[in-house]
């Protein structure tokens, strides 16, 4: 009994030090940019495994050197409501939680693993990818939900989108809002027209397709939807 008790002790030891730890990091991101995410080490690994070399471009830029085209064509694509809520959009949990229900229940009857999935705001995104693995789980989803409240507790929504826009995935070793604009326009981030910034945009979901598929039909359209709602979303 007495071993079982501390390991227990010890496992909630583990998971309360976890959590400090990920305060201190968000907690320094207040003044300090961040160097790397978790992602972005993976996909460093995985490129430099498959291709022997890692190409790789990004540039941080402060918040005013981003293009309002930008940031407003991002927010309209990805998180419309990025204002207004507390980090998290619970109709948006909900559906998931129902799809994966659902997946759940079909994997059940297959050799198919359950897909897991998300209803994700951009401060999710920006928790997912600046700490956690790329595993999909509902333990990690909480673990997502709880770093997504520090973040907007600690660090305020123009320090969240700031962050989120210098790391974002826009291209295989192409991340960040000024490497992106050089690598697909030959220009800073600061000088994006709005047709430039929606088409950045609209990529996010599958950065790594559609930078193999510039002329793709969805792209184009989904840039013009993207461009026709930039002014009806707030930025900070």
């Amino acid at each position: 009994m007495k071993t079982l008790t501390r390991l227990v002790l010890l496992i909630v030891g583990a998971a309360v030090l976890l959590q400090l730890f990920f305060v201190l990091r968000i907690a320094l991101m207040v003044v300090v940019d961040p160097q790397s995410t978790s992602f972005q080490r993976s996909e460093a690994w995985q490129i430099l495994q498959s291709r022997g070399s890692l190409p790789w471009s990004q540039h941080w830029v402060a918040y005013p050197q981003i293009a309002g085209s930008l940031k407003r064509a991002v927010v309209a694509s990805e998180d419309a409501g990025f204002m207004e809520h507390n980090g998290v959009e619970w109709e948006s949990i909900q559906k998931a939680w129902q799809r994966n229900v659902k997946a759940e229940a079909r994997a059940g009857r297959t050799d198919r693993p359950a897909k897991i999935y998300g209803g994700s705001t951009i401060t999710q995104q920006l928790a997912k990818n600046l700490l956690l693995s790329g595993e999909r789980s509902f333990l990690r989803k909480g673990q997502e939900l709880l770093l997504t409240m520090l973040l907007e507790l600690l660090l305020g929504k123009q320090r969240i989108l700031e962050i989120y826009l210098n790391n974002v995935e826009w291209g295989q070793g192409v991340f960040g809002a000024e490497a992106a604009a050089r690598h697909y326009f030959g220009k800073g981030a600061a000088q994006l027209t709005n047709a430039e910034a929606a088409r950045l945009a609209a990529m996010l979901p599958q950065p790594k397709r559609f930078e193999k598929m510039p002329q793709s039909a969805y792209l184009v359209q989904r840039a013009r939807i993207v461009m026709r709602y930039m002014p009806m979303v707030e930025i900070p």
